[in-house]
């Protein structure tokens, strides 16, 4: 079994800056493409960034030259800095992982449990 932890979030002004961390933990796995995804309030959940186990990255156009993804292999971890953040990022923010199990074999989608981004003034 896998685990993804979210950590980070919060409430800050437009213009602000935010972080967010993901870790996953567990055993025999092995971590493919990694992922932020965000929900606000009303709204279908949407794809924010991504990045491959070789570090391409793939960014929604709202958050281009905003939003930085990055991973740290080492530590099963990917995480998200948010700069300039508007009022628009205000949604809840999940982790995403493409997951392989090496035995038994499978390969799943995880989700981490959410964290909440607020921006406002």
């Amino acid at each position: 079994q896998v685990h993804l932890v979210e950590s980070g979030g919060g409430s800050v002004q437009p213009g602000g800056s935010l972080s967010l961390s993901c870790a996953a933990s567990g055993s025999s796995f092995r971590l493919n493409a990694m992922g932020w995804y965000r929900q606000a309030p009303g709204k279908q959940r949407e794809l924010v960034a991504t990045i491959t186990s070789g570090g391409s990255t793939n960014y929604a156009d709202s958050v281009k030259g905003r939003f930085t993804i990055s991973r740290d292999n080492a530590k099963n971890a990917v995480g998200l800095q948010m700069n300039n953040l508007k009022p628009e990022d205000t949604a809840v923010y999940y982790c995403n992982a493409d997951i392989t199990l090496l035995w038994p074999y499978s390969r799943l989608d995880y989700w981490g449990q959410g964290t909440q981004v607020t921006v406002s003034s």
